[in-house]
């Protein structure tokens, strides 16, 4: 009994180092937003507050600048998410049947993702920009067929929210392709070598082998995609600048950095008011797929 206890002991004695860095830099920093939005007229100087109450939470959720970053950040999710996905999961499978040069591609395919951000942000921008020099490489295409000449970096609303969802597609493909890959190399191949037998469809094979065995690592990419789009804010900057309110094009995250540092800064219980509801959504979300992925594998 005593020797149970002290490898108990020692064990809480190897946790406690992370256990106290989750604590300063992840626990304490929530606390303390939470607090901060409920505090009115917080002034950063002096430290003081004229009341406690959730005027903050109001001015956020009717100022046009948050709703317009909700609007951005939820069609971001909503888009890119499965589109991003599938098109990892596709391009996977075909690798994975690939058996010459199956390692070289995989290098070409995960490039992208040690590219630094802001560096393919400024490919894509000189890609799509339409200046009074040229029209861009992409107007060019679209010339050839005939069509107009579209800026979409600073045209319409549309053409930029195109360009944004292309970009994080972009960006986060090689990274879902690599743990894809990694997925159905992990599948057992006597599975497939019964399914032959029994004369089954590729199509059958996939749906009822190839994505069940890997639906584990499709979902975490999903829910890991939710997340990482409800965060997007470096990949909008990278291609339409910092004046992301002009731009109509800014994020949830984008609007708390510009209430904690933008010209419109300085107002830290609005930016924490902001914080706290991404929070809520981000958490809520999660949870819903949790829940529907946990049902799903009970069925």
């Amino acid at each position: 009994m005593k020797s149970k206890k002290n490898h108990s002991l020692k064990g809480w004695l190897y946790l406690l180092p992370a256990l106290l860095f989750l604590a300063a830099f992840l626990v304490y920093p929530l606390i303390d937003v939470f607090i901060y939005s409920f505090e009115e007229g917080y002034h950063s100087a002096s430290q003081t507050y004229f009341g406690v109450g959730t005027y903050n939470y109001s001015y956020v959720l009717h100022d046009p600048y948050f709703l317009q970053a909700v609007k951005n950040t939820f069609l971001l999710v909503i888009i890119t998410v499965p589109l991003s996905t599938g098109i990892a999961l596709f391009l996977s499978v075909c690798l994975h049947s690939i058996k010459r040069l199956r390692s070289v591609f995989q290098t070409i395919y995960f490039l992208p993702y040690v590219t630094n951000t802001l560096a393919v942000g400024l490919v894509f921008m000189l890609l799509f920009q339409k200046t009074a020099y040229t029209d861009g490489f992409i107007n060019l295409i679209i010339h050839w067929f005939g069509g107009p000449s579209v800026d979409f970096i600073e045209g319409p609303y549309w053409a930029k929210l195109f360009v944004l969802c292309f970009y994080t597609i972009w960006v986060v493909m090689p990274f879902k392709i690599l743990i894809l890959t990694s997925a159905l190399a992990s599948v057992n191949d006597d599975y497939y070598k019964a399914a032959r037998v029994d004369g089954t469809s590729g199509l059958r094979t996939f749906m009822r082998i190839t994505l069940p065995m890997i639906w584990p690592m499709v979902f975490y990419l999903i829910v890991t995609g939710f997340i990482g789009a409800f965060k997007a804010y470096s990949d909008v900057v990278a291609l339409f600048g910092t004046d992301l309110n002009a731009a109509e094009m800014n994020t949830i995250v984008g609007y708390v950095y510009d209430m904690l540092y933008g010209d419109s800064g300085g107002y830290p219980s609005y930016a924490s008011a902001a914080a706290v509801i991404l929070f809520v959504i981000v958490l809520t979300i999660t949870c819903a797929n949790l829940l529907a992925g946990r049902r799903q594998a009970d069925d």
